[in-house]
């Protein structure tokens, strides 16, 4: 080996802040590092698997596929060694130089400064060969991809500060050795016992033998000396394969965290097991927190494909739709061929069948958690309810079960982190209501002060408080439950149907006949600004509102529209007046036009702030409301 073959690299900058944080944060269980290592190393093997479908010579005259952890106690050192598919020196310096997943930077934003709550993060990124770092003072990893000569391994080494090394080397067997040279602290890790309990309980499940050095025992006088052998230390069967009856919690929570890196635990999981026209078994996982990539809908995403337990591919997302894009788990079919691809699982029809009856399965598991704990399905839908938003409109067939699991505020309470269902809703509709009515906000704390609620809360409606930038995109695809159609509560005429009498709606008919004179007056006003000019019974505090019209785009999805860069025809709403407030009154009985034209300017400037909107001329709405206030204190 050559000195021009050896390279010293510097870590990303993101990467090398994540070392840090690894390195010197206080983790509760560091043992977490070894089923990382051993996961890594067991994807490795089902890699190979694949590759081998197409190309048998990669196996190289050693088909039986292992993951071995070897121990030097008198050199303080931990070794994982795999035959799976290895990696090239180009592969070595992309993945081992930097963090493996997207939204680092997002990450390290979230940095509370807190150690053991930020470890607790890291599981989001799937950085398990990073952890390594938590016992080890220094690491090397001697690797070779299947099929390349020995003489073109690659040796990595780095003590996890700012840069690590990276040559060539002879290896005469295919795969990857990750040796840990462990700190003087974390000398448990060295011994066998210790190292073997470990295994065990996070790695049982790994469906290829995790084995460790046997050593016999000293021979009597007369025997002969054994020499030591690997054993398997798990029992290296595919945890899916097994009955539902034999696979303890420990067991799904340890799978789980294999299949999806995530450190915390999973909420809950569904494993079936489907016969019939269609064999296939399915394990599916609800996460407890969302990864930081969650809203790149472009980002991997998908279940873990085996077909008659071989392993396919690791983002198989043609079994379930977008809006399902954080469940994580396994499918294994006896129905697809082994040298299936993306392409063809497009075209399969036998992957429509399954898709389906995954998705019914997934929402399924989520009633069951709605109903049956509370508390967890709140979790649920606090890290995943935007997402599950999306759900009716890219999936008409199964919108009543995804409207059931809808959650939002609503003037019940007024509080943003307590949701309802709209089952609960509907129970709690007044006697004659017809329709679901509900405001949009950029803020909880915008919805909850609308205007546009002030009738509703005197006649003790209920009201939907919506915040989230995906409401407005949902309501336009949701569009009725439980046979009750939704109604926004500012767009439009005022429809209260039965909630309403006929004394109120005569009352409303006199108003806008007595007040006719003021509306074209303030219409001249603001002509250029709006569609129209009515008088309004929706209002019972404040002296006006903005409403937008029947047929036009919410101000909330036009404002995230507009932020994404999409050119929109122009709009214009409609301003409504309450002839009953004392500003109004006032403004009727006003005879100065300059005086009366400035009091419309800032009537229909603040009905813009209450929307939670940004003033086109927030200089001229502050002077005019300057000037106003002089004159009524002199």
């Amino acid at each position: 080996m050559s000195t021009a073959e050896k390279e010293t690299l510097g870590f990303q900058t993101e990467a090398k802040q994540m070392l840090q944080l690894m390195i010197h944060s206080m983790y509760s269980n560091k043992e977490i590092f070894l089923r990382e290592l051993v996961s890594n190393a067991s994807d490795a093997a089902d890699k190979l698997r694949y590759e081998a479908l197409s190309n048998g010579e990669l196996y190289e005259d050693d088909a039986d596929l292992r993951v071995r952890v070897t121990l030097d106690k008198e050199n303080n050192t931990l070794s994982i060694s795999d035959n799976g598919i290895g990696m090239s020196r180009d592969e070595v310096i992309a993945n081992l130089g930097t963090i493996a997943r997207s939204g680092t930077a997002e990450f390290l934003k979230n940095l509370s400064g807190d150690g053991k709550k930020d470890s607790q993060l890291i599981g989001q990124f799937g950085v398990g060969f990073y952890s390594a770092f938590i016992v080890a003072e220094r690491v090397e990893v001697f690797t070779r991809r299947a099929g390349d000569a020995p003489s073109s391994a690659t040796h990595w080494e780095s003590s996890g500060e700012a840069d690590f090394s990276v040559e060539d080397c002879e290896k005469t067997d295919r795969g990857t050795t990750v040796v840990l040279h462990l700190r003087a602290d974390d000398t448990e890790f060295a011994d066998d016992w210790r190292v073997r309990s470990i295994i065990k309980k996070y790695s049982d499940h790994i469906s290829i033998p995790v084995q460790m050095l046997n050593t016999p025992p000293e021979p009597k006088e007369g025997e002969e000396k054994e020499e030591p052998t690997f054993e398997a230390v798990n029992s290296a069967t595919a945890l899916w394969t097994r009955p539902r009856s034999e696979v303890t919690d420990d067991e799904y929570q340890a799978f789980y965290k294999h299949v999806s890196h995530d450190f915390s635990p999973a909420l809950n999981w569904s494993h079936n097991k489907v016969e019939g026209k269609l064999e296939y078994t399915s394990l599916l996982y609800l996460p407890g927190q969302a990864p930081m990539d969650l809203w790149n809908r472009d980002a991997a995403r998908g279940l873990k494909l085996y077909v008659q337990r071989t392993f396919i591919m690791d983002d198989a997302e043609q079994f379930l739709p977008l809006y399902l894009r954080f469940v994580k788990g396994v499918i294994d079919s006896n129905d697809l061929s082994l040298n299936v691809s993306r392409e063809i699982l497009q075209q399969d029809p036998a992957v429509d069948a399954m898709k389906s009856a995954v998705t019914k399965r997934v929402l399924d598991m989520l009633s069951k958690l709605a109903k049956n704990d509370v508390d967890k399905y709140q979790q649920f839908w606090k890290a995943f309810g935007q997402v599950l938003k999306e759900g009716p409109a890219e999936d008409f067939g199964n919108k009543e079960k995804i409207a059931k699991l809808l959650r939002f505020a609503t003037t019940h309470d007024n509080k943003a982190e307590q949701t309802h269902s709209l089952e609960d809703y509907v129970a709690r509709m007044k006697e004659g209501q017809t329709k679901i009515y509900y405001v949009a906000g950029e803020s909880h704390k915008t919805a909850s002060s609308s205007p546009h609620l002030e009738v509703f809360r005197k006649k003790g409606i209920e009201v939907l408080l919506l915040s989230e930038r995906v409401d407005d995109w949902l309501m336009n695809h949701l569009a009725d439950f439980d046979g009750k159609s939704f109604l926004d509560v500012g767009r439009g005429e005022l429809d209260l149907g039965d909630l309403e009498d006929e004394e109120e709606k005569k009352a409303q008919e006199v108003l806008a006949e007595e007040h006719k004179d003021l509306v074209e007056r303030v219409n001249t006003i603001l002509t250029e600004k709006v569609e129209s000019v009515r008088v309004t019974s929706r209002l019972t505090e404040s002296p006006a509102c903005l409403v937008v019209t029947e047929d036009d785009m919410g101000a909330q999805m036009r404002r995230m529209m507009e932020a994404a860069g999409q050119a929109l025809p122009p709009s214009k709403p409609i301003f409504e007046l309450n002839p009953g407030h004392p500003l109004v009154v006032k403004l009727d009985q006003e005879s100065d036009e300059d005086r009366f034209a400035d009091l419309v300017a800032v009537l229909f400037d603040q009905a813009h702030l209450a929307e939670g909107a940004q003033l086109e001329d927030p200089a001229s709405y502050v002077h005019k409301l300057n000037k106003l206030l002089l004159e009524l204190s002199a």
